[in-house]
């Protein structure tokens, strides 16, 4: 009973320092510190797990599963074996609620803390302001000519399709920030290989195209995908690892990353996924001048953008609705009120960049 009570202890201490971090959400300064402070951590324990060929996160979240169903298994052996069956179940319950607790507790300070903190847009002075369709339709143009100057600069397969080889791919990435820091040098960071998904083709089952893990500071990457956007998704993860929490920001960071890279692959991949943001918003409010502008793109733009197509529609799913769901209840905890659909934001921040004519010094 002893060691019962000094774990109630301990779930209640968990719990009043989680209740404590949401009540001082609002204080930016604090959570400031608190993401400040922890990001030398995480990237220490990025540069830790460098060392290992796998995604240590993968293993941690494998042993994770692995330990629940041995939980499980323990806790009702135990309880159809015990007199005190209430008791027994409760030791058993109050282990799992522990641990849960603490961890949570720690993605609050490495993660939620970044999110509450200043923004990538406080940092930068860059601001996402609502633009006319007139903006709208002028950047998806000159994002298009870009794109299709870019097209014949990578390798194609038979079909047209991007054929970069994915080593070369991650053998880039440590490179592939060092124009956007010198824009902005609070995106400084001596960054390290990410990590290839082991389990890439059940992610694209969740709706997943990578995740950055604060217990490592790891960022891993779906390799199933057609791999024109895995230069554009392995920056996105990057821009996590710099602190960018919000999704919105962290894709505006990679498309401007990828695209003052000095990789053909990364610059290709960064105006494809500028493009398709700014396309989709395009299309959704004037259809006519997506068309005509999607009609100057050569046939190799259009085989990859197919392919990607082609390749998702096999993962609308069930399973895939219930993970955006759950994403978008995580978003919204940490005060991204727009949730996924934030993703979507990024064109404001396109926009607000190509009208500062900073697009003229890259294109």
């Amino acid at each position: 009973m002893r060691a019962l009570r000094k774990r109630h202890v301990k779930i209640f201490f968990a719990a009043a320092l989680i209740l404590l971090f949401h009540l001082l959400s609002g204080q930016k300064k604090l959570m400031n510190a608190l993401a400040e402070g922890t990001l030398p951590l995480r990237q220490f324990l990025c540069r830790i797990c460098a060392v290992f060929p796998f995604s240590v996160a993968e293993v941690l979240c494998t042993l994770g599963v692995l330990a629940v169903l041995a939980w499980v298994i323990w806790t009702v052996v135990s309880v159809l074996r015990a007199k005190a069956k209430l008791l027994t179940l409760w030791k058993r319950l109050s282990l799992l609620l522990a641990v849960v607790l603490l961890l949570y507790l720690l993605l609050c300070i490495l993660l939620g803390a970044s999110y509450r903190g200043d923004s990538f847009q406080d940092r930068s002075g860059l601001r996402a302001q609502p633009q006319s369709v007139e903006t709208l339709g002028e950047v998806t143009a000159f994002f298009a000519s870009q794109l299709a100057a870019a097209a014949p600069t990578v390798p194609r397969a038979a079909d047209g399709t991007f054929a970069v080889p994915q080593k070369e791919i991650f053998d880039a990435a440590v490179d592939v920030y060092r124009g956007a820091e010198a824009r902005f040098p609070f995106l400084t960071l001596r960054d390290v290989r990410p990590k290839r998904a082991f389990y890439s083709r059940l992610m694209s089952h969740f709706n997943y195209t990578g995740f950055y893990f604060p217990y490592t500071g790891e960022a891993t990457v779906n390799i199933d995908p057609p791999d024109n956007l895995l230069p554009a998704t392995i920056a996105h993860e990057m821009a996590h690892q710099r602190g960018v929490s919000s999704e919105q920001e962290a894709n505006f960071v990679a498309v401007l990353a990828c695209v003052e890279s000095n990789s053909a692959a990364y610059r290709y991949s960064g105006w494809l996924f500028g493009f398709i943001y700014l396309g989709n918003a395009l299309f959704s409010r004037d259809a006519d001048t997506y068309y005509a502008i999607a009609e100057t793109l050569p046939p190799e733009v259009w085989a990859d953008m197919d392919a990607n197509r082609e390749y998702w529609a096999r993962f609308e799913t069930k399973a895939a609705e219930v993970s955006d769901k759950v994403y978008d209840t995580m978003l919204k905890s940490y005060g991204q009120s727009l949730g996924v659909q934030s993703y979507g934001a990024v064109v404001d921040l396109l926009l607000a960049w190509y009208l500062e004519g900073e697009f003229d010094r890259v294109g």
